[in-house]
């Protein structure tokens, strides 16, 4: 293997597999999928946005080596993410011959990735699947890890299952071709990884900020790579979120899914809701007396140089937000939970703070 080319491993016994990092990886597909599972038949599902970026020619490398592929290509947006959009697709890899041997690959962002997999758990009780993640958000954050899902109307990914992928492929030259807004989304969830667990890695994100806007390609693998091993390490400790330790990925996530359902899962991108997500949770923090201000201004500053906004819309109610969090599946007995700060690289599991503390909170700093 080249040396621009990392692994990172993810312990979970017999459901363990490989996260493979580096530029121009996605030629190697076949062999990557073919190494990890029997592939005789593979549906590569897929959006309209990336389906003639990399779901057609993905398809077409499994066809070249002789594997019967199909290409189901669903709406692009968060939108795709429903009931409807599973039953279609259950019911034309039905139409399509699919059966317990088949083999799912995601090809796309966050929404095919949760869509997918959730497809590819449930469709005859479960198929193999792999995820070939193409924003920076689905690479350090949602294809690692197993969680798979559909939003309701009421709350997002209310629906879904823990069905780890048998292989993640992250090719980092598709960065390339990710639209300014999408890139950025993404690197909200590269900064929570430093505020939740890795104060060096907040510390190299403030350092190297400029080459990360310029999306250095040495730098984007180091960034990938460090976040994939920092999750891979949370989900290795708690793959189903019994003990909790997983719970400290949901930093921002409370606040975030409310501002996502507020909007109507429309108008922000799941990043951009994290990004004031994480800055609401550490005003929250500092009401409560477990942080400083210097630890939110170190957030918003770092946040604000990688081009994200820090700040809730101000057209929405704060006394709606707070509602719409009492829907979080965090909600344990009717109380709300928060994963707060209580410095960079630490965060702890907070229970009962008010509804008047969550509303200054959500209220524009």
């Amino acid at each position: 293997m080249s040396d621009d080319v990392s692994t990172v491993r993810v312990n979970l016994a017999e459901r363990s597999y490989d996260i493979r990092i580096g530029r121009g990886v996605l030629a190697d597909a076949v062999a990557f999928a073919t190494e990890r599972a029997a592939v005789a038949h593979l549906a590569v599902i897929t959006d309209s946005n990336v389906d003639g970026l990399y779901g057609d020619a993905m398809a077409d490398r499994f066809v070249e080596a002789g594997i019967e592929t199909q290409v189901l290509v669903v709406d692009a947006g968060e939108m795709s993410k429903s009931s409807e959009v599973a039953v279609s697709l259950w019911e034309t890899m039905l139409d399509e011959g699919c059966d317990r041997q088949s083999v799912v690959m995601a090809v796309g962002g966050g929404v095919i990735g949760d869509l997918a997999g959730f497809v590819a758990a449930t469709y005859t009780r479960g198929l193999t699947f792999f995820q070939t993640p193409t924003t920076l958000l689905a690479q350090v954050d949602s294809s690692v890890g197993g969680k798979v899902g559909i939003n309701l109307e009421g709350g997002k990914n209310l629906v879904g299952a823990f069905w780890q992928p048998h292989g993640v492929l992250i090719d980092t030259d598709v960065l390339g071709t990710l639209p300014d807004r999408e890139y950025r989304a993404g690197l909200a969830e590269v900064v929570k990884y430093g505020v939740i667990l890795d104060a060096d890695f907040f510390a190299y994100l403030e350092a190297h900020a400029d080459a990360i806007n310029a999306r250095d390609a040495s730098v984007l693998r180091q960034i990938i790579e460090r976040s994939c091993r920092l999750k891979a390490d949370v989900v290795e400790a708690d793959e189903r979120e019994i003990t909790g330790r997983r719970a400290v990925l949901n930093y921002g996530h409370t606040f975030g899914h409310a501002l996502e359902a507020a909007t109507g899962y429309e108008r922000l991108l799941h990043g951009e809701a994290v990004a004031i997500g994480m800055a609401c949770a550490s005003r929250l923090a500092e009401q409560m007396g477990r942080i400083d201000a210097s630890v939110t201004t170190r957030q918003l500053a770092l946040m604000e140089r990688l081009g994200l906004d820090t700040q809730t819309p101000e057209d929405l109610d704060p006394d709606e937000l707070v509602q719409l969090m009492y829907r979080d599946k965090k909600v344990h007995d009717g109380e709300l939970r928060f994963v707060l700060p209580t410095r960079i690289g630490e965060v702890e599991m907070v229970a009962g703070p008010s509804d008047e503390a969550l509303v200054i909170a959500s209220i524009r700093g």
